[in-house]
């Protein structure tokens, strides 16, 4: 899929105005807003499968009705226009949110943090879920995740890196709390929709944009004028998709429908994880073929220069003022430290001893 036909269909579509949720003969018409371009491979088409599903497995009892960032409100005004009623739900990265509470950014995603799989047993077993929930509600909203892209790719820049120092003045556009990373390394953060990254790489208003994966980032164009493509560091181990529903509108279910919309949502979170790794490498080795990107790993002093600038950002957020938000940040923390260790007693020598056995 080209870039030219991620945007040809949200380009097309015309804005519809705000209601409530249309209910005949007993059957429920949601609106689902997203913040991505309606066919970009990942988190757009996943979240045409949520919509899908969620009409699928109620058996129509309620239709979901997907527009594309732009058509009904910008990508970044989806969280005001579920949390006041206006449409029914959307599907966005919990990280977009750090500026009404970076507790709710780290569960998208934060640097050197949780992977796709502890992230999910963090919210299910050790009760992160139910905080989620609480934070959420205060926003008029109930949260579900259901989608993981996985380890995310440091980005796309014009020139090769080296040291710390090549972040100092650097134009990035950088997403979440990894945003405030690279400011500390000197960076220009700039936030901004996906759909406008492109253009700004062509202009030269920006030096270098991350994204999400191969697939995923190859079809935005990103490569065409940014050729250095550099591979994850831990950065960001893994990145959150939400699917997020007015309160009242989900209150008001039957128990039944309550529960069809809680499995539509945690079986494309399965899913999500396992397409992206089935087809990021496809996508990697289409774009160094065809497209001539460059990949390279990121130099050991960014890395660590990285890890540390994390590590402060954290020790502010855990001091947050709200008691809600205070908790669910060390609640992160203690689990993250403690899956580290875990996976370097099971999952580092394991994946150190398949290295050793080459399959050719």
């Amino acid at each position: 899929m080209n870039r030219r036909s991620v945007f040809r269909a949200g380009a097309a579509a015309a804005a519809a105005p705000f209601a409530a949720p249309a209910i005949a003969q007993g059957r429920i018409e949601w609106r689902m807003v997203t913040a991505w371009p309606r066919n970009l491979p990942g988190p757009g088409t996943q979240a045409q499968r949520v919509a899908d599903r969620i009409t699928q497995l109620t058996g129509g009892r309620i239709t979901v009705r997907l527009f594309a960032a732009g058509e009904i409100v910008p990508p970044f005004g989806v969280f005001d226009a579920v949390s006041q009623g206006t449409v029914d739900l959307y599907h966005a990265t919990p990280h977009f949110w750090f500026s009404r509470s970076r507790a709710a950014a780290i569960i998208g995603s934060f640097p050197f943090g949780l992977t796709n799989n502890e992230l999910i047993s963090w919210l299910r077993y050790a009760g992160a879920q139910e905080r989620y929930d609480e934070l959420y509600a205060r926003f008029n909203m109930k949260p579900f995740i259901c989608g993981n892209s996985g380890p995310q790719w440091t980005g796309f820049f014009r020139r090769e890196l080296a040291t710390p120092d090549d972040f100092r003045g650097l134009r990035f556009r950088a997403g979440g709390l990894i945003g405030a990373v690279y400011q500390r390394l000197g960076a220009a953060v700039q936030q901004m929709p996906v759909g406008e990254v492109f253009q700004a790489l062509q202009a030269g208003t920006i030096d270098a944009a991350e994204f999400a994966g191969p697939w995923s980032d190859g079809p935005l164009g990103f490569g065409q004028v940014a050729r250095f493509y550099y591979q994850p560091c831990g950065q960001e181990p893994s990145a959150s998709l939400e699917t997020v529903i007015h309160k009242p509108r989900f209150d008001a279910l039957p128990d039944d429908l309550k529960l069809a919309v809680r499995f539509a949502c945690e079986s494309m979170n399965e899913e999500s994880i396992a397409e992206w790794d089935h087809r990021n490498p496809l996508a990697l080795r289409e774009m160094v073929e065809r497209q001539g990107v460059q990949v390279r790993a990121v130099p050991e002093p960014i890395v660590k220069a990285m890890a540390d600038a994390a590590w402060a950002v954290m020790r502010e957020l855990r001091e947050d003022q709200d008691p809600l938000n205070r908790s669910i940040i060390q609640s992160y923390i203690e689990y993250r430290n403690r899956a580290v260790e875990f996976a370097g007693l099971a999952y580092t020598p394991t994946n150190a001893g398949r290295a050793l056995l080459p399959w050719a």
